[in-house]
């Protein structure tokens, strides 16, 4: 990556400007066009091939890295000085010639979500990048490569997409056909199709659920707001998706940690600092509560976080992983291209030079201004930052990854959605290593897992915040079969604290209960801790040998009890990289009974969570 110079002076928190965007996009595309078919129609970078094939990879690597071009070059009014536009007018000459012949150049057909259907995916990329840029490439393409272009992209508008925001693709290939004149009944019914299923998905407070279900997650922002924002603002045509995103970036404005880290949960975390396109978006679109100075750390912060933490290798490739190479972090569908969905936060470069996003003065991030709790009932969400240490936590009581018709399996889980919290320091730990914040009955040696998250609400008030949900225990292989079992789980936060309760109802004779907390690294300055309030017998600490996306090694700290029938188990956890609090001190006293724990703290006021019927108070 070229070595600019910082400007402390306009960036005071990142020292990065414009120009470290316009170098980083230059140096990303140097490095993936090192590995271009003789024509430019494929981008076949090293790797490990995804489950779509070489050819699809190769159709990714070029997409996803003209997404980044088109940015690169539109924001510049067309200022062109490394020919990247001309490279992807010969690939796409090349490219649509013969879709489907078994040669260097051809791409792929697109085809059913379920068949071949990444292409789709990628048709989504070529269109939007065609269309930012349009008087630099479309209009100089030829009429026949346009009308092969056309016919290629058109397959989008008939294949059957995945069951979430894969139909946001046919609508933005829809959308560019429409917006060089090439409209008809087939692109109008993909742009209303996508639309109503927005309604459908659009839960409040900013937050769509990526399809049926309750999966909330960074697909609300780099794609379930991007595409129909970003349309609606090239089209000149405001709509009701604007508003949503402004309301959804006063939340998520949060989740970026004084590091510039995003929140690390989700599927599809090796696609990095695109966690700033919705911030990007805000800000060239102006449907943002952030100010240009604030929306610049953001998203600064979060490139620079990554290509100082090693995501780029040495030959100037995005790896496929979270700092560097993790395989955990990686997907089925994910190959040597994916991680060029990043290309997304170069959005913000359609911001031009002079746009307030680059030349006012770089302001705190929302996590460095002071603690702040946030309850979000739409998705579930306790959102809690403190200051000292620049840490953002997710406290999840919402979000899975199940759809409503999707049976629970505990082979099914998935760590980046079935843990109760995470953070922009800490990672889950890997499937089949002890799971970090988590709570589990144990039955017969076995544990249950948390899969699908039944929301009981969110809310905040002045310094402290809660969450609630409830789940039913799923064990491995399906059996033992405990359909009166059921564990509901509230969270309070306070400052750095956390009060974990949870209530088991229906536990047989002889289960035990385990509470984890937060895992960390040896080598790490971040600590973290648990303590016992309520129905807990020991305290323990145990390693995950397999580490997170932040440490090669992690241990967990353990509370370990027993429930019989209906019982409450309380406990104080803690993530801190400043000196942790004595969590013994920190209460003055504990009253319980079978369905309420009230805490006292030390500094005076008392948290009281019942569950039968469930509310929340703290005066």
């Amino acid at each position: 990556m070229a070595d600019l110079a910082e400007d402390r002076g306009l960036s005071p928190r990142t020292g990065y400007t414009r120009a470290h965007w316009e170098s980083t996009a230059d140096a990303l595309l140097t490095g993936a066009w090192r590995w271009a078919s003789p024509r430019g129609a494929r981008l076949d970078l090293p790797g490990r091939a995804s489950g779509s094939g070489v050819r699809s990879d190769g159709l990714e690597g070029f997409a996803r890295t003209a997404l980044a071009a088109a940015c690169r070059v539109a924001g510049a009014g067309g200022d062109d000085p490394h020919g990247w536009l001309a490279r992807y007018a010969d690939g796409l000459d090349a490219g649509t010639r013969t879709p489907g012949a078994d040669d260097a150049e051809s791409w792929p057909v697109i085809g059913d979500h379920h068949v071949r259907g990444q292409p789709m995916v990628e048709a989504a990329s070529v269109a939007l990048a065609l269309r930012v840029s349009r008087p630099w490439l479309w209009d100089r393409l030829d009429e026949a490569v346009r009308d092969r272009v056309e016919a290629w992209l058109r397959a989008a508008l008939h294949a059957l997409p995945a069951p979430n925001n894969w139909y946001l693709f046919p609508f933005t290939v829809a959308g560019f056909l429409e917006s060089v004149g090439r409209a008809d009944a087939d692109t109008a019914r993909a742009r209303q199709r996508a639309l109503d299923l927005l309604e459908a998905w659009y839960r409040g407070q900013g937050w769509y659920s990526d399809g049926d279900g309750r999966a909330f997650d960074h697909y609300n922002g780099w794609a379930l707001h991007l595409y129909p924002v970003l349309d609606a603002h090239l089209a000149g045509a405001p709509g009701p998706h604007g508003d949503r995103l402004r309301e959804h970036l006063s939340g998520f404005s949060l989740l970026f940690g004084g590091d510039g880290a995003p929140i690390h949960h989700g599927r599809s975390l090796t696609y990095r600092f695109a966690a700033g396109a919705a911030v990007a978006l805000g800000a060239v679109t102006g449907h943002t509560p952030l100010a240009p100075g604030v929306s610049r750390r953001l998203l600064s912060g979060c490139l620079r976080y990554f290509l100082d933490r090693g995501a780029v290798d040495d030959r100037d490739l995005l790896t496929l992983g979270w700092h560097g190479p993790h395989a955990p972090v990686v997907q089925h569908y994910s190959g040597p291209a994916s991680p060029y969905w990043a290309s997304k936060a170069f959005l913000c470069l359609l911001a031009g030079p002079d746009d307030p996003l680059w030349t006012d003065v770089e302001r705190d991030a929302p996590v460095e201004e002071r603690d702040r709790v946030l309850g979000l009932p739409a998705p579930g969400f306790l959102v809690q930052t403190t200051a000292a240490d620049g840490i953002a936590r997710l406290h999840n009581h919402g979000s899975d990854h199940l759809r409503p018709n999707h049976a629970e399996t505990a082979e099914g889980d998935d760590p980046h959605y079935s843990r109760f919290a995470y953070s922009t320091r800490t990672g889950p730990t890997s499937a089949g290593n002890p799971a970090d914040n988590h709570f589990a009955v144990v039955f017969r040696g076995l544990r249950g897992a948390r899969r699908r998250v039944h929301p009981l609400g969110a809310g905040h008030g002045d310094g402290w915040g809660w969450a609630a949900s409830w789940h039913r225990p799923i064990f491995p292989g399906g059996s033992p079969l405990l359909p009166a079992l059921r564990v509901e789980s509230a969270v309070v936060t306070r400052g750095p604290l956390e009060l974990r309760v949870h209530r088991v109802v229906g536990a047989p004779p002889g289960a035990g209960v385990e509470q984890t907390g937060w895992a960390v690294g040896p080598d790490e300055d971040l600590r973290s801790a648990l303590h016992p309030l309520h129905g807990w017998d020991s305290v323990d600490e145990v390693i995950a040998p397999g580490g997170t996306a932040f440490t090669p090694s992690a241990r967990v700290p353990r509370l370990r009890g027993a429930a019989t029938g209906t019982s409450v188990h309380a406990a104080l956890a803690v993530l801190t990289a400043e000196r942790a609090p004595d969590l013994a001190d920190a209460v003055a006293g504990v009253g319980f009974g079978p369905d309420v724990v009230e805490v006292r703290w030390s500094d005076g006021p008392v948290t009281r969570v019942s569950f039968a019927p469930l509310e929340v108070v703290h005066r």
